[in-house]
């Protein structure tokens, strides 16, 4: 089966305003996206600037508990995920915790990134971790310079301004929902098959 594609058009690419990539806000896969490592992924953005951008997959959860990642961690229950295919031997914290956490960044809409691990393992014995405050992630997503706003020129994201708390209660791990919070327009996106060769 040809894709649209290839037929000469593509009715999943549709115009619509394309807001600017930025720290906070998430990145949704179009659906034709074929890397097997992005392909219907949902990505909370870190940074983004002239120099790069940075971020986290937030829907390929693993069956993990902290305990098992970190040793001497309590085996808590929080969303525990592959981040990206870069540094993939590092471990990465999103909290709200902020200055409770020295050394943490502020990454804007009330979300920190990494900090004291002492402190952050103080939290976790204390049993303040849970799966609203604390999310954790294996290796990143990386763009170089200018990289992502060709991808977003090739309409292989589409950027999303969604609510930042939801996102660390999980609300945003399902591609399929999260494009569904997207507008009507992106509903054709939901039905388009996973391999359209199949069909």
């Amino acid at each position: 089966m040809a894709t649209s594609k290839e037929l000469g058009f593509d009715f999943f690419k549709f115009n619509f305003e394309q807001i600017p990539p930025k720290g906070g806000r998430l990145l949704v896969a179009q659906p034709e996206l074929s890397d097997p490592f992005f392909k219907r992924t949902v990505i909370f953005l870190i940074d983004h600037d002239k120099n790069g951008s940075m971020g986290f997959i937030i829907n390929r959860q693993l069956n993990l508990s902290l305990g098992d990642i970190i040793s001497g961690f309590p085996d808590i229950d929080v969303n525990i995920s592959v981040g990206g295919p870069v540094s993939s031997e590092t471990i990465n914290f999103l909290h709200t915790f902020g200055d409770v956490v020295p050394n943490s960044i502020n990454v804007g809409n009330g979300l920190y990134l990494n900090g004291d691990i002492d402190a952050i393992k103080g939290l976790a014995i204390a049993g303040k971790l849970n799966k609203e405050n604390f999310r954790v992630f294996i290796g990143y997503a990386g763009w170089g310079a200018r990289q992502l706003n060709k991808e977003l020129k090739e309409d292989s994201w589409v950027v999303a301004n969604l609510d930042s708390a939801q996102m660390m209660k999980g609300l945003y791990d399902n591609w399929y929902f999260t494009v569904q919070q997207l507008g009507k327009r992106f509903k054709v996106w939901t039905i388009y098959p996973e391999n359209p060769s199949l069909n």
